[in-house]
């Protein structure tokens, strides 16, 4: 049961919630900082405990979060570098100037008035990124969150900002940051609306060295018949930004990103520079330590995309081998995110074709491999004479399946060349 707050103690809706309520935006979850309050208070009404670096508190019912207004002081580096001071008597004004922007630092009265000492208002309604304070630069974690809402909002970020931001890389700062860190503000940056201005953001102020040195590098190369440089750099922010537009998951977001775009077309990458795509995507997540899923699809987007950019050129025993390397026949969903990342690599969902030809293509070659009666063949060889201790009974399923696969497609391909199948 909740008690209400004794007279002197003051309670704010802060933070994201306000900024997207003056956008006109869904807001998510509410945040309320709480003046004048001593933890003693909080628990004696009814709230429980959950901050462990500062008090934090959970409303019994509704369960938003309220946190005792408070200050900082870096103590140490990186973002976890410092001492929090809660106390009855630090102020709203205190507790906004230690927030990152001015569009986070507003509050909302119980009253409906909208407190705002910083002039987040006006940067709103100017599509601005403004730090608060001169305190900005001791959280590099703010790098990455001011670009990551470059991405959400398109708006530019203020040249002051800028400058602290380059600060804090220069510092050396970025390095102190965990990769599981890194990692959170990049996926959520990914899966704005325009993730291309992260990327931008960060490379303005040279982050992107330090962070994605991969997608740094794109930058500086140049492709065949491409005589300025950053051509592929900027290339890949188109790409993101259709894997936006085209709402896909975040693992084919990633995937997109972490793929170089020399080749994008799929069209005459040689064997060497498949692998040595692959080891760029493989070296990208585990220096990040993305989540499976992602490191799979980067992964396998690096090795099958020349396949899956041409699937109607392949031999049956191709397609087997493309459909069996991205595990089609028991992650379906995957190989749809993959299809459909590979279309952007290749320039089909620009055109506004969505790569549906090669995409349908595999899409029918899967159905024909799962019409192959597999548990017959299963049946049939096992009852085959094949001395058990020998490799080629071991051998002998896999094989007999590969086989009728590829048969199957063969027939398939021929009854579509000769007109049958419509």
């Amino acid at each position: 049961m909740v008690h209400a707050l004794p007279a002197p103690v003051r309670v704010y809706r802060v933070g994201g919630s306000v900024r997207d309520e003056l956008l006109g935006r869904e807001a998510g979850d509410r945040d309320f900082v709480v003046v004048g309050a001593t933890p003693e208070i909080m628990l004696a009404a009814g709230y429980t405990p959950v901050g462990r670096d500062f008090p934090v508190f959970l409303h019994p019912e509704t369960r938003d979060e309220y946190a005792l207004a408070r200050t900082e002081r870096k103590s140490g580096r990186g973002y976890r570098g410092f001492r929090f001071f809660a106390t009855a008597e630090v102020t709203l004004e205190d507790d906004l100037r230690r927030r990152d922007l001015t569009i986070n630092a507003m509050a909302r009265a119980d009253d409906g008035r909208l407190i705002d000492p910083y002039g987040g208002e006006a940067d709103l309604r100017a599509g601005v990124l403004r730090h608060v304070s001169a305190a900005f630069a001791e959280d590099p974690l703010r790098v990455l969150r001011v670009a990551r809402f470059a991405a959400r909002f398109a708006f530019r970020i203020a040249p002051s900002t800028m400058r602290l931001m380059r600060e804090i890389v220069a510092a050396g700062e970025l390095a102190t940051l965990a990769p599981e860190r890194v990692w959170q503000e990049l996926a959520r940056g990914l899966c704005e609306a325009h993730p291309s201005r992260m990327v931008a953001a960060l490379r303005r102020c040279a982050a992107l060295r330090v962070l994605l040195p991969e997608v740094d590098a794109l930058y500086e190369a140049r492709g065949r018949g491409e005589d300025r440089s950053g051509a592929a750099g900027r290339r890949l922010e188109r790409l993101v930004d259709r894997a936006a537009v085209r709402r896909l998951p975040l693992a084919a977001r990633y995937a997109i990103l972490a793929q170089p775009t020399a080749a994008v077309s799929g069209v005459g990458i040689t064997a060497a520079a498949m692998r040595s795509a692959v080891a760029r995507a493989e070296a990208m997540s585990r220096r990040l330590r993305v989540p499976l899923e992602c490191r799979d699809a980067a992964r396998l987007l690096a090795r099958w995309h020349p396949s899956l950019a041409r699937a109607q050129d392949l031999a049956p025993a191709k397609l087997v081998d493309l459909l069996s390397g991205v595990d089609a026949l028991r992650r379906p969903e995957r190989l749809e995110s993959l299809l459909a990342a590979s279309a952007i690599l290749s320039g089909a969902a620009r055109r506004g074709e969505g790569g549906e030809h090669a995409a349908e293509h595999v899409r029918e070659a899967l159905a024909v491999v799962r019409s192959v009666d597999a548990a017959s063949i299963v049946r049939a060889a096992r009852v085959k004479r094949v001395p058990p201790s020998t490799a080629a009974r071991h051998d002998a399923i896999p094989t007999a399946l590969r086989a009728a696969r590829i048969a199957a497609l063969r027939q398939w391909l021929h009854a579509a060349a000769c007109g049958q199948i419509r």
